[in-house]
């Protein structure tokens, strides 16, 4: 009996003693920070002030309870603005995506469409152009053309006119040549000559007009019937003469006409190239139109996706902060609230009057 009593005591002792070196050891270490030495102190004052202990030791508790509430509200905060941010990054994440794609889509548009089909057009009113430009040189140079022939043929009527005005002056002479002195006879042949000069250009008639020179220069015009040989020479050669004239005249108002019916197919066929130009320019204009307004649209695509973009990177970065700020908050609550269940330990300890912070 007296030996279990020993031991009793012993074990009671050695309990004792450890007890007081864990509480020492407990005391030692919230010493260690603010937090810990601040409830040493609170315990401290209430063992001075001889408070009830299981009062110190509710207040302990409370307080581990509002550092265990607070810790679980600071979890779920973090877990709903987790939320919110892989949320937020998949919404972003899609925008740049859909931004990039409209993108591709609307480059690959103007590259292979809308830029080959302005330049199809812009080289479409180009050829039309350079038709118009050869269809006004036809013009002008027709129009030379004509003034040319015109001059011509006034020239030429000139002239037959007045070859028609020196046969009428040799059969003038003729009628005075009864008996003809030999100045009346050089007058009539130089008559021949000067009927020769007006028609030298004209090959068909040269001839006539030469055997008549010929005639009239190997006569003495005594003979009657010599000078009405001539005289009906004369006479065929003005009505041949007249005869090309009115041919002349002929030929030229048809050539005057042909050349207005000329012009005119020209004025038309220059009219439906000007139609074709505004036909393809108001193609262009509206090709234009789309790629100005398919180019604002990439443009303003490619400046959203830069904004999502920026905005991804703010919310990372955002996020990040807030992942910091929640460790380093968890681990302080996690810290106070270990430091609070020791000094709850020291304030349930079975002698703290000795605690000096």
């Amino acid at each position: 009996m007296k030996s279990i009593l020993l031991i009793a005591l012993i074990a009671i002792a050695f309990t004792a003693r450890v007890q007081e070196r864990n509480l020492a050891k407990i005391t030692t270490d919230l010493k260690k920070s603010t937090y810990g030495s601040a409830l040493l102190h609170l315990v401290e004052l209430h063992s001075m002030a001889g408070g009830p202990v299981q009062e110190l030791i509710d207040a302990i508790e409370e307080l581990i309870n509002d550092l265990e509430d607070e810790l679980e509200e600071l979890e779920f905060n973090f877990q709903v603005r987790t939320n919110e941010h892989n949320s937020l990054v998949v919404s972003l994440e899609q925008d740049i995506q859909d931004a990039v794609i409209d993108v591709n889509n609307t480059q690959d548009t103007l590259d292979n469409l809308l830029f080959p089909r302005r330049e199809q057009l812009q080289v479409r009113i180009e050829q039309i152009q350079e038709n118009q430009e050869a269809n006004r040189k036809n013009y002008e140079e027709a129009v030379l053309v004509r003034e040319q022939e015109h001059e011509d043929f006034e020239l030429q009527v000139a002239e037959l006119n007045d070859a028609t005005a020196a046969v009428d002056d040799a059969l003038a002479l003729l009628e005075t040549l009864t008996n003809p002195s030999l100045l009346q006879v050089k007058r009539f042949q130089n008559s021949l000559k000067n009927i020769e000069q007006k028609i030298k250009s004209r090959s068909k008639m040269a001839p006539m007009i030469k055997a008549l020179i010929s005639l009239a220069s190997n006569q003495n015009f005594s003979d009657q019937g010599i000078i009405g040989q001539i005289v009906d020479a004369l006479n065929e050669f003005r009505n041949a003469v007249v005869d090309s004239i009115n041919a002349q005249t002929a030929a030229e108002a048809q050539a005057q006409e042909d050349h207005e019916e000329y012009l005119e197919q020209l004025d038309d066929e220059y009219a439906e190239f000007q139609r074709q130009i505004n036909r393809v320019n108001v193609d262009l204009t509206a090709t234009n139109e789309k790629i100005d307004q398919m180019t604002e649209f990439r443009d303003q695509r490619d400046a959203d996706r830069k904004q999502y973009t920026a905005e991804l990177e703010l919310e990372n970065n955002t996020y990040a902060e807030e992942t910091d700020t929640y460790t380093n908050l968890k681990n302080e609550f996690t810290r106070e609230l270990g430091i609070s269940e020791q000094a709850l330990s020291v304030v349930q300890s079975a002698d703290f009057s000795n605690i000096q912070v």
